[in-house]
């Protein structure tokens, strides 16, 4: 018969070896998430960087627009 000391210490060996796994575990999905994070980082960089370059494109186009109206003449511009 096993002793109650025995089995105590055959749990505890257990618990320590589960404990080890999840923290391997842990360890392997916080990277994961930092990989993650930093695609997402470059992807909102990526977005943000593509409506100001459309915002400036709009601008530019708009000031464009302007000038041909006011270049052209009245009688055109009139109708």
């Amino acid at each position: 018969m096993a002793s109650i000391l025995g089995l105590l210490e055959t749990r505890e060996t257990a618990a320590r070896e589960r404990v080890e796994d999840l923290r391997e575990a842990a360890a392997r999905a916080a990277a994961v998430l930092e990989t993650a994070e930093i695609e997402l980082d470059r992807r909102v960089i990526a977005r943000e960087e593509l409506v100001e370059a459309l915002a400036v494109s709009a601008a530019e186009a708009t000031v464009v627009t302007e000038a041909e109206t006011e270049s052209l003449p009245a009688s055109v511009s009139s109708r």
